[in-house]
């Protein structure tokens, strides 16, 4: 079974060191991960090495639904690139650029059979346009609180 590739992305007005911390700290995980406001992700565990495993916790905040995803780290370069592979076995790959004073985080992933292509992409388009409001929100924060 070939797997048809969803391609989405975004630039955060944040600079990659920051970025990468928000995308790979399981505390900021919990912060962004989600694709609105009536879900959530209350738990997150991150193991960043290739073979290390990743895990989040979804919900719907009315407690109707949830999930975990699960998967194992596949390559891990810092600043750089992120991949790996979902329980079910499909993959996915995140890069991060530096882009003007920003940085452009794209992820390239496998689709699933379930759901419409435009659905999936929607969903992971709105958890990463998520994450980069999370960062930008908390970014002036951070470089305050760094350069003290």
């Amino acid at each position: 079974m070939t797997n048809q590739q969803i391609t989405i992305a975004t630039t955060i007005a944040a600079p990659i060191e920051r970025v990468w911390e928000a995308y790979t700290t399981p505390g900021d995980i919990t912060q962004w991960n989600f694709a609105s406001d009536d879900w959530c992700c209350p738990s997150a565990e991150v193991d960043l090495k290739v073979g290390g495993g990743y895990k989040a916790r979804m919900e719907a905040k009315d407690g109707s639904f949830g999930f975990d995803f699960e998967a194992v780290y596949e390559e891990v370069k810092p600043y750089k690139a992120i991949a790996f592979a979902m329980s079910d076995g499909r993959k996915a790959r995140t890069t991060f650029e530096a882009a003007g004073n920003g940085t452009r985080v794209t992820t390239i992933f496998d689709a699933e059979t379930q759901n419409s292509i435009d659905m999936q992409r929607d969903g992971w388009q709105a958890i990463l346009d998520n994450f980069g409001r999370y960062v930008e929100s908390s970014a002036g924060h951070e470089q305050v609180q760094g350069g003290r």
